[in-house]
């Protein structure tokens, strides 16, 4: 029992050695159980301090052993149970992640749009087959601008953009921009058709094909003045127009007569807009003329606009453009003519649209365009030439687009148009008049696919339409056409 009871004393050292708080409460319970014992005189362990105690009997032992064996399990209990607590401790540490994990950001997905950044790469390739109900011999639909063939499947146009816009909140830097846009197919060929550069509309300069495949090519700079002053330079579409080059942007398929034959298509020099506040701004205009990258001759055009959105329903555009326009190689010194100052002869024209959007699924579009200055060569014979008064033309066009659902939607145009001299439209047939009437639906099938049915009639007051082969002309002319269009666009991209 002796040894039992030294093998218990030595194990509780240790124990209390590790914990050492346990000590008192172990010293304690020993206390209150001798104290607790019959068998001890209270008066003999308390009052003589020299006295000799009493020699312990097998019953004392045995409950000091028991004693300390309970004391002996819970110091074990106790040293378990800190085990547990610094081996959790220590794992928690592993697994909270510490200041500089925490401000750490999740990897970002990496996408086209991120790679590109600031700069935007879009465009569409536009399809359409038509078919010309008079059945020319020629396979043509006249008058139109570029959906002119019959019978035919045919492209017209692919465009891709790159695009980055000035943006006053990046900084400095964030201050540029550019927009490039390259097109191919019969629109692209139409519109640099007249461009000197090209060979065309006088002796060709850089020779056939320079900037042919250029639709829009310009860098931007937003300077830090009032509300924003945005200044474009190089090669831009005209701000003048109801409808666009591209057919997608357009609400019918075919473009019409004002923007086949009233105005420009696109110019090249320098514009600047000014933002008077969140519903005005004036944009101005210097540039070499109309349709031309090569100037033909040795005048600017000068303009400006002024557009407005003065309710949430409504909107406007005024412009105004002035310059000569003539080819300079147009007048030359044949049959005792003399040459012509066409720098000092003005073109001049005004074009406003206005549109209106009542409720969310019905919109009303308006335009008007007149323009006169020009003058042409009426006897070449004289000294100096004999020309003509100074033309003019002009003409209206309504829309009305209702889209019953976010996929559908139809679309009217009714326009009319004068070239009184026949100038404008290149027939010298004086008084000539148009009126058109045009239907379209419009169905998306998804949001990149997009399609378009159509009929116009066109109508004259003089037989200027082809019918069956070249020597029949009538004065009417009857399409219908399928357009296919498919949209793309970085910013879309997952």
């Amino acid at each position: 029992m002796k040894k039992t009871y030294g093998v218990c004393v030595g194990m509780l050292a240790m124990g209390l050695a590790v914990l050492g708080a346990p000590v008192s409460k172990a010293q304690s319970r020993m206390a209150a159980d001798e104290a607790g014992s019959g068998s001890v005189p209270s008066t003999a362990s308390t009052t003589s301090a020299s006295a000799t105690p009493a020699a312990s009997s097998p019953a004392d032992l045995d409950r000091r052993i028991e004693a300390l064996e309970t004391e002996l399990s819970e110091l074990r209990t106790a040293l378990a149970a800190k085990k547990e607590a610094e081996t959790a401790a220590a794992t928690a540490v592993v697994a909270t992640p510490g200041p500089a994990a925490q401000d750490a950001k999740p990897m970002e997905k990496v996408t086209v749009a991120s790679l590109l950044g600031p700069t935007s790469v879009s465009g569409f390739v536009d399809t359409y087959y038509q078919v010309n109900l008079n059945h020319p011999a020629s396979k043509n639909v006249d008058f139109r601008a570029f959906d002119f063939r019959d019978k035919s499947i045919s492209l017209n146009m692919v465009e891709l953009i790159l695009d980055k816009a000035p943006d006053a909140t990046a900084g400095a830097a964030g201050r540029t921009g550019y927009h490039v846009s390259l097109g191919f197919g019969d629109g692209m060929n139409i519109t640099n058709s007249l461009d000197p550069a090209n060979g065309s509309g006088g002796t060709a300069v850089y020779g056939g094909g320079f900037a042919q495949y250029l639709k829009e090519a310009y860098f931007s700079y937003l300077a830090p003045i009032g509300k924003g002053l945005q200044i474009d330079v190089g090669k831009f579409v005209t701000p003048m127009g109801a409808e666009v080059i591209e057919s997608k942007d357009n609400w019918n398929y075919s473009r019409g007569m004002l923007f086949t034959w009233a105005i420009p298509l696109y110019h090249f020099g320098a514009r600047a807009k000014y933002v008077i506040n969140d519903k005005y701004s004036v944009p101005g205009f210097l540039v070499n003329g109309w349709n031309n990258v090569v100037d033909n001759n040795s005048g600017k055009t000068y303009g400006f606009s002024f557009a407005g959105t003065p309710t949430k329903t409504s909107s406007f555009y005024v412009n105004y453009m002035a310059g000569p326009e003539e080819n300079t190689g147009a007048f030359g010194s044949t049959a005792g003519g003399s040459l012509v100052n066409v720098d000092g002869r003005w073109r001049q024209t005004v074009d406003v649209v206005a549109g209106y959007n009542p409720t969310s699924k019905l919109s009303f579009l308006a335009n008007i365009d007149y323009g006169t200055g020009d003058k042409f060569v009426v006897d070449n014979t004289t000294t100096p030439f004999t020309l003509s008064p100074a033309v003019w033309w002009a003409g209206g066009a309504g829309y009305v687009k209702y889209a019953p659902t976010a996929n559908d939607y139809v679309a009217v145009r009714y326009e009319y148009l004068e070239d009184h001299d026949g100038f404008a439209t290149a027939t010298l047939i004086p008084r000539l008049h148009f009126n058109t009437i045009t239907a379209t639906y419009q169905r998306t099938l998804s949001s990149h696919l997009l399609t378009r049915f159509e009929y116009r009639r066109d109508m004259s007051q003089f037989p200027v339409y082809e019918l069956s082969n070249f020597s029949n002309t009538v004065k009417n002319q009857d399409t219908v056409s399928m357009g296919l269009i498919f949209l793309f666009d970085s910013r879309d991209a997952k």
